[in-house]
């Protein structure tokens, strides 16, 4: 079945991948599949607030080329998909992980956004270098960010057509664009209203030919890819997830694997005060946020959620908690008191903790997944639950059980690791 699909790349961030992200799934909005290459959890919420419909993430790193093909296959469910990579076109490479990798394993055509401000020829060269440096990319395309006028961009467009074979150029984004005088694009995305999305859209499409662009876009979507991950055993058991404004960094398909791995799945918002049920099995408590002055108010005012919680830990029922959720199940983080259900302590550093792919080595199993915290462990019970960086051999405590609580810093994806409990 054919489909537009297209990958948004470009040679590192800040380039304008998510401004020209936006604008294309505001164009396509009736009809679009958004997806986020790699293991962020922002991007795709604001994808979401775009597009009124859920952002896949597509990780090559936790996922193999089966795996990979059958999520992206899976929720390919609309006639367009649009794809955000990841920093630059081949970063991650060297984990399989890159803009590159996700591309080259599903035959995605890609779209270089590359900033033309301040020269001409030279990104011609930048071009070719990208072309050459693998030779089964799929470069397409690009478009030209922060040019200065339409003279500027067709001088551009002569030297990429002229050294770049097979690169069609789609099109030009106006430098300082008014509609974006007053917006820090990608902070607070959430915080724009429709109509200014709507007018940034129209701005950065302006000098961009869509029929150009989706000459390049189709492709073969498959709908009979073989499952590749393990059979999901039914429980017959009630799994609590808690999704809200403090709790909610979950990749979307972890939540369609609760679907199928449970009975039930209820979702409740601790920030609303929405008590566990007293015949819930399972809770889970993704990351997020617990520890800023916003969040922490939010904690204070969810006194009903804490003691439902505490209530649940206390007859031994199962939790599943990542990052914030750890921290909300320890006893503080510095001044700040969380739950109290697991005997940790939490201080909040200046420098980053950990940043990047990592790996648990649990009951002779390897669990990769991401992490990314300022916070540090000041008081712990010993424990067998390490995370080594994918890049190094040396490790740190990075989780905690204790009995039916699984705790860590490592964000996964449950479909491909489960879930230890």
């Amino acid at each position: 079945m054919k489909k537009n699909v297209l990958l948004i790349s470009a040679i590192a961030s800040n380039q304008g991948k998510t401004l020209l992200t936006m604008a294309l799934l505001q164009h396509y909005k009736t009809s679009v599949r958004p997806y986020k290459c790699g293991p962020d959890f922002i991007d795709p919420q604001f994808h979401a607030r775009i597009a009124q419909t859920p952002s896949i993430n597509l990780d090559g790193y936790m996922m193999n080329e089966e795996q990979l093909r059958w999520v992206f296959h899976n929720y390919m469910d609309r006639d367009v998909a649009i794809l955000e990579g990841v920093m630059g076109y081949y970063d991650g490479m060297d984990k399989g992980a890159s803009a590159y990798d996700v591309a080259k394993i599903l035959h995605i055509p890609s779209v270089l956004i590359l900033d033309g401000s301040g020269s001409y020829i030279s990104i011609a060269a930048v071009v070719q270098g990208l072309q050459n440096f693998r030779k089964d990319n799929t470069i397409n395309a690009v478009i030209i960010n922060k040019v200065s006028s339409k003279m500027h961009y067709e001088l551009i467009k002569k030297h990429i057509e002229a050294e770049c074979e097979g690169i069609v150029v789609c099109g030009w984004i106006e430098k300082n664009l008014p509609s974006l005088s007053a917006t820090h694009l990608g902070l607070n995305l959430k915080e724009l209203e429709d109509k200014k999305i709507e007018k940034i859209a129209q701005d950065v499409l302006k000098n961009i030919e869509l029929d150009l662009l989706e000459s390049v876009m189709q492709i073969d979507v498959s709908t009979n890819e073989a499952y590749p991950f393990e059979k999901i055993e039914k429980k017959e058991e009630l799994c609590v997830l808690v999704k809200d404004k403090n709790f909610s960094f979950i990749y979307e398909d972890n939540i369609a694997y609760l679907r199928e791995r449970y009975k039930e799945l209820l979702i409740i918002e601790s920030t609303q005060d929405e008590a566990v049920p007293s015949q819930a099995d399972v809770v889970i408590l993704p990351g997020g946020y617990v520890e800023t002055q916003e969040a922490y108010k939010r904690v204070q005012a969810s006194q009903n959620f804490q003691r439902s919680l505490v209530a649940h830990a206390k007859e031994g029922k199962q939790i599943y908690a990542e990052c914030a959720g750890l921290i909300y199940l320890g006893k503080s983080i510095d001044e700040k008191q969380m739950s109290g259900i697991l005997p940790i302590t939490f201080t909040l550093t200046e420098k980053r903790e950990r940043l990047g792919y990592y790996k648990c080595e649990l009951e002779g199993e390897v669990i990769k997944g991401h992490a990314f915290h300022y916070s540090q462990v000041l008081q712990a019970p010993p424990t067998d639950i390490k995370l080594y960086k994918v890049s190094k051999k040396s490790a740190k405590e990075g989780g905690w059980r204790d009995g039916n609580i699984f705790a860590s810093y490592l964000h996964t994806m449950w479909r491909v690791s489960g879930l230890p409990i």
